[in-house]
């Protein structure tokens, strides 16, 4: 296979919601270009971008495809990714290490909000967009109603290159304004008929090719001015502004095609190889350091891995993006983040299941190697004596959580091995071995994301596992002040352990005046602060633990012991076994023996004041709280409204988005309990959502009754 240079390389990203036909264009695309020589179909599990079990078993992609083409002398390399908003990952990914994105338009369903969530990424990472409307094939399609709702959604700057001259089952025939000219197929698509535009659409051809060449001139000031002079610009001049307009985000061109007809394909090919930027004159790739570093083969040699994966027969296959300098099969380099010498033994260029070996890449390709030792996603590597790393990518917050566990308890370490695999498939399942709640908690990107995992850790790995409901990670704290005091005494023949502890605690305050008195019961006590120390809690907030003995009733040397019991009913709080947060302790006297005191006496003594001082100072339970925001179609707003009125929201403001309600709310993280599935029920799956931790906040009393309750209940079991 060809080397291809940076300004012959172009990379794109496929992006759009599930069902738009992604899949079926790329197979399309890979037709036109000669890197297939028939077209799979999704039905018959035959496409090579959709090629693994899972896949095949739910009917659309849950990865994200590298696939790449060669058409006009120039190579394209475009990454098909899942529309689901479940498997972001994949979008995510493609936009940092592609240059444009194709967003296509189901033009059955419009805009949807999965096109809106796609879309203000492109915006994130400033990624130059063409439209693509298709299964303009399709009954039910309505490419006018698209568009009117992309402009809506978009603005102005989505400006129509080609339009149907009908849809629906006849759709065989569009209107290039840009050339001027109407393509029109026989029923098996492929390469067009061109003709002159007929007399019954020259009007509006006319109309819409002003429009284009008002929109491309506006990116050019020399071409402004020949537009202002000779009110039109030619083909070139046109191409020339549509790609500074392209690049800076100000042009939003829309194509046709009937994807799975094979109609409209080669002409947007032709568009790609023509006015698509090339990696050489998009903007330079910027280091951790705030380097920029020039596309070029003449540099030092520096990819990027983007994408793990296992793959049947291959292995573990590392995904990378060359940032500078060209590599060749056999080439040596050294990983930036481990400091471990990786040998690129195979090179690929990859198009879905399809790999064909090449012995170069250079600097803005993509390309794919195996069996890397050390190497992981987000890894930078290197040749010897070149300093770049890259930033890593950052992925969504999760949407959804759940505990899982092997039915054998002897699979732990095998469940354990493979969740962690998969985590470095798919960097947001997060996975979580937590002490706190005794339970291994999956994060993901949504329910169908994590049955996802969980068929194919049954079915690949032949592991059975079952989903429990996650635990809550709750907070004990205390209201008021109290006091309590505790002696151990403990005699058994020979030395025996005595430690006697007397102590005040509060709730703590940033920034609180060190104490000087507390009254109980109609007693003062004084406080004389000798000695302080804050622990900054692992699970969020402070203990306080003022040392307040006077005159030697407690030694020193006995104080740790004391703090160290109290630790451990911060780890095991009184009232539910939760961690506790948010408290000062004063020790302020005590008693001590001469022999029989020791640190597990004084341990012992701390520990046991605490838990009864904790007991009267108005312990409440805090539970987390999340920000939630809530984007949804007006028509479905009422009844998400009163769903997350029902879920103990607080709602902190409402407002309008491009066509969409957006709702800002907090909600207990107890609440939101399989809301993504719920929400997608009540919409049609036309919403979406985002959450974040916001704060620990009390529960209400009924609440708390019930958390006490069962937490009695599963004592009593144990």
């Amino acid at each position: 296979m060809k080397v291809y240079q940076a300004n012959q390389i172009k990379n794109i990203a496929l992006l759009g919601s599930a069902g738009s036909g992604k899949t079926t264009l790329a197979e399309a695309m890979l037709l036109e270009g000669g890197v297939i020589d028939r077209r799979g179909n999704i039905d018959n599990n035959s496409t090579v971008s959709d090629y693994h079990k899972v896949e095949h078993e739910y009917g659309y992609s849950v990865f994200s495809s590298v696939m790449y083409t060669e058409w006009l002398e120039k190579k394209i390399n475009f990454i098909d990714c899942p529309g689901s908003d479940d498997f972001i990952t994949g979008a995510v990914t493609s936009l940092n290490v592609t240059d444009t994105a194709l967003m296509l338009l189901n033009t059955t369903q419009g805009v949807e909000v999965g096109t809106q969530n796609l879309f203000r990424y492109t915006e994130q990472y400033k990624k130059p967009v063409i439209f693509i409307a298709n299964q303009l094939d399709h009954e039910k399609s309505n490419f006018e109603q698209t568009i009117e709702q992309a402009v809506e959604s978009f603005g102005s700057k989505v400006v129509i290159v080609q339009y149907p001259v009908s849809v629906g089952e006849g759709f065989n025939a569009l209107v290039d304004v840009l050339k001027m000219k109407m393509y029109q197929w026989g029923p098996n698509g492929g390469k067009p008929e061109i003709l002159d535009i007929p007399a019954d659409q020259k009007e509006r051809a006319d109309e819409l090719h002003n429009a284009l060449v008002e929109a491309a001139a506006e990116n050019d000031e020399d071409l402004m001015e020949l537009f202002f002079d000779k009110g039109t610009l030619d083909e070139d001049q046109m191409r020339s502004g549509m790609k500074k307009g392209l690049i800076a985000r100000d042009l939003f061109p829309v194509f046709c095609v009937s994807a799975i007809k094979d109609m409209g394909v080669r002409r947007l090919m032709e568009f790609l190889g023509n006015i698509v930027p090339f990696v050489s004159e998009m903007p330079k790739p910027i280091t951790k350091d705030a380097e920029e570093v020039s596309c070029s083969s003449e540099g030092p040699a520096s990819i990027f891995v983007f994408k793990t994966s296992i793959e049947p027969h291959l292995g573990e296959v590392s995904f990378f993006k060359v940032m500078s300098g060209k590599v060749a099969e056999g080439m040596d380099l050294v990983n930036m983040t481990k400091g471990a010498k990786e040998r690129l033994s195979q090179l690929y260029c990859v198009a879905g299941s399809n790999r064909t070996k090449i012995s170069e890449l250079v600097a803005g390709d993509i390309g794919a190697t195996v069996k890397l030792k050390e190497t992981k996603t987000n890894d930078t590597l290197n040749d010897k004596g070149c300093n770049y790393v890259f930033e890593p990518i950052h992925y969504p917050d999760y949407k959804f959580r759940t505990a899982i566990r092997p039915i054998n308890e002897h699979d732990d370490e095998k469940l354990g091995e493979v969740l962690q695999r998969m985590h470095e498939e798919d960097p947001t399942l997060i996975i979580e071995y937590s002490k706190e709640l005794k339970q291994i908690i999956v994060y993901g990107q949504g329910e169908f994301h994590l049955n996802t995992m969980k068929w194919r850790i049954e079915n690949n790995d032949k592991l059975a596992v079952v989903f429990d409901r996650p635990k809550i990670p709750y907070r004990e704290t205390i209201t008021r002040a109290a006091r309590a005091d505790y002696r151990h005494k403990k005699q058994s023949g020979g030395s025996g352990q005595f430690g006697e502890v007397h102590m005040v605690i509060e709730p703590y305050e940033e920034g609180m005046p060190d104490p000087t008195s507390y009254k109980f019961n109609g007693q003062e006590f004084k406080m004389n602060v000798r000695g302080t120390e804050t622990v900054k809690l692992p699970w969020g907030g402070k203990l306080i633990f003022h040392n307040c003995i006077v005159g030697g009733a407690i030694d020193a040397r006995f104080l740790p012991a004391i703090l160290k019991g109290i630790m451990e009913k911060m780890e095991e709080g009184p009232l539910t076994g939760s961690y506790a947060r948010d408290i000062r302790v004063c020790v302020y006297d005590g008693k001590m023996h001469a022999v029989d005191s020791n640190e597990i006496s004084f341990k012992l003594a701390g520990r046991n004041a605490f838990s009864t001082a904790f007991r009267e100072a108005g312990p409440k339970i805090l539970e987390p709280v999340y920000d939630v925001e809530v984007k949804v179609p007006s028509d479905r707003m009422g009844d998400v409204m009163s769903d997350l009125q029902g879920r103990r929201a607080l709602i902190e403001g409402m407002n309008s988005e491009k066509g969409f309600e957006v709702i800002k709310a907090k909600v207990p993280l107890k609440e939101m309990d399989k809301y993504s599935t719920s929400l997608s029920s009540i919409t049609g799956g036309r919403a979406m959502f985002t959450l974040k931790f916001a704060k620990y906040d009390i529960v209400p009393h009924d609440v708390q009754e019930q958390l006490l309750a069962d937490y009695q209940k599963e004592l009593a079991e144990v």
